[in-house]
């Protein structure tokens, strides 16, 4: 059991190894290593996940001799080992469904250093899952901001640089501003470890001099995550970022970095902040706003999208509102919420960006809607798919999206407020209608009769490419789809016990 706890720190030092290794090996070696290595990470995860869960109690892993504050932690519990295995299900199937277009997309002598990338972006992951540390999250946020940008200009068109630029420039503004409210915080506290930050921002919040800086503080560490994860009205980055990024690059990004950013807002909230603390601060009305604002104008600009790849990137704009509109709601139903969609979003989304290039593959190599006519009918595995991620983002029973959207609607009920209650059902359901529009409206025209399929790739060109190599991430990402909608309960009973270890 003791040695169990060393594995945190084993899963963010082999990713960095993984990483300086992969620079030095051929493309093919370089993309069959990681996904062995990111294979025996989910063992690691798995095993303090069932650990944590056997005892009942989170441990700290001190990196070390130095007290605090001045020391450095590694805290495991069940939520954390819980979206770190999720994060690594997540990316070993997107780099095994993706990798394809990763060769055809990019320079072949620079395939090896996207797995370099890769393999960083997992130790920054890993990282801001287990610290227990806000200055080495900040540290991290910067890794994995760098590798983001990195894995989004290696198709090297000019939409992508452009997108790259600003993704750069906006990240860089989040990442500031959060060190502002970290030095600011510290200077205040005299702390970095998360607990006793905690306990020095309970003693002064009693003091009503210091409840206006504290409030400033929080508030500009709260704006810089958000701007990383692309909250309303932040968000403007990601329809180029997600649109033009070669898939697996798509759907790492929109399922896991911007839900690494989220996490580790919640975890401040609950072990630096204090929820108690947080309750009587402005910022949690705040998130509330703008996370309706992104769910409806998301919605609607995903409505008249005419490029499917930017019509499943305005959408990850309503579902990032989503998670903020639970934080919002505060509470520890809202809490629950939010971090059920955190998992129900990721399965989902990189579903959807994973299938949408298939689909253009056999479409005349043209996302436009237009062009996309009977594609479903052409490849078939990757028609199936679409529709079970089309599915979970309207809200169909069955699926992760419906559990989801259950919680936040329980969530509204458990508030107390009325206005709020009502804004909410409202939401909930204007952005139901929305995303049946938008989904099932792309349903139908990828799985209408064409009315010339000559001119597009033939049935057997596609089987041929790389089928297995598809298709068994995808049934493993279409299996926690269900998982999460059929058995949601397992999972929420899971995300509450990691709650409670927070306080």
């Amino acid at each position: 059991m003791d040695f169990i706890r060393n594995f945190p720190l084993f899963t963010i030092v082999l990713s960095l190894f993984s990483g300086v290794l992969c620079f030095m090996i051929s493309p093919k070696a370089a993309r069959r290593y990681t996904m062995i290595y990111e294979a025996i990470l989910i063992v690691l995860v798995a095993a303090v996940l069932g650990c944590t869960i056997a005892t009942g109690e989170p441990f700290t892993y001190t990196m070390g001799e130095f007290p605090a504050p001045w020391g450095n932690e590694i805290r495991g519990g069940i939520l954390e080992a819980l979206i770190g295995l999720l994060f690594l299900i997540v990316m070993i199937c997107s780099v095994f469904a993706g990798y394809r277009f990763v060769e055809t997309d990019m320079d072949p002598s620079k395939v090896n250093l996207y797995y370099t990338l890769i393999n960083l972006m997992t130790a920054a992951l890993m990282a801001l899952v287990w610290t227990n540390d806000i200055f080495t999250g900040y540290v991290f946020l910067e890794i994995l901001t760098l590798t983001s940008c990195g894995i989004l200009i290696v198709r090297e068109i000019g939409r992508t640089t452009l997108a790259a630029m600003r993704y750069m420039i906006m990240n860089l503004v989040g990442s500031g501003l959060y060190l502002l409210g970290v030095v600011l915080l510290y200077d205040i506290t005299g702390h970095l470890l998360m607990i006793p930050m905690q306990e020095t921002i309970a003693e002064l919040w009693a003091d009503p001099a210091y409840q206006p800086v504290l409030t400033v503080s929080v508030g500009i560490l709260t704006i810089g995550l958000a701007i990383k994860s692309g909250l309303f009205p932040f968000h403007f980055w990601m329809p180029d970022t997600y649109g033009w990024a070669t898939p697996c690059s798509a759907s790492i990004l929109s399922s896991l970095v911007s839900k690494a950013y989220i996490f580790l807002l919640i975890k401040i909230y609950y072990r630096v902040i204090g929820i108690d603390v947080l309750a009587q601060m402005p910022i949690q009305n705040i998130l509330l706003v703008l996370g309706m604002c992104g769910i409806i104008f998301g919605s609607v600009q995903a409505m008249y999208a005419r490029n499917i790849n930017r019509m499943v990137a305005f959408s990850s704009t309503a579902q990032i509102g989503y998670i903020y509109m639970g934080i919002g709601l505060g509470g520890f139903a809202g809490m629950l919420a939010a971090l059920f969609h955190v998992c129900a979003h990721a399965v989902t989304k990189s579903m959807l960006f994973l299938t949408t290039p298939r689909l253009a593959e056999v479409s005349g190599g043209s996302l436009q809607f237009k062009k996309l006519t009977g594609s479903a009918l052409r490849d078939r595995d990757a028609g199936f798919f679409f529709l079970v991620g089309a599915l979970s983002m309207i809200g169909i029973p069955i699926f992760a999206g419906f559990s989801s959207k259950l919680l936040f609607a329980q969530a509204a009920v458990d508030n107390g407020s009325q206005i709020k209650l009502i804004l909410v059902m409202l939401v909930l359901a204007a952005s139901s209608m929305l995303n049946a529009i938008y989904f099932i409206r792309t349903v139908i025209r990828i799985y209408s009769l064409p009315g010339g399929e000559t001119e597009y790739a033939d049935k057997a060109d596609v089987r041929a490419h790389h089928r297995a190599g598809y298709n068994i991430p995808m049934a493993v990402l279409t299996a926690l789809n269900l998982f999460l909608g059929l058995w949601s309960w397992v999972v929420v009973d899971l995300v509450r016990r990691g709650i409670g270890m927070f306080s």
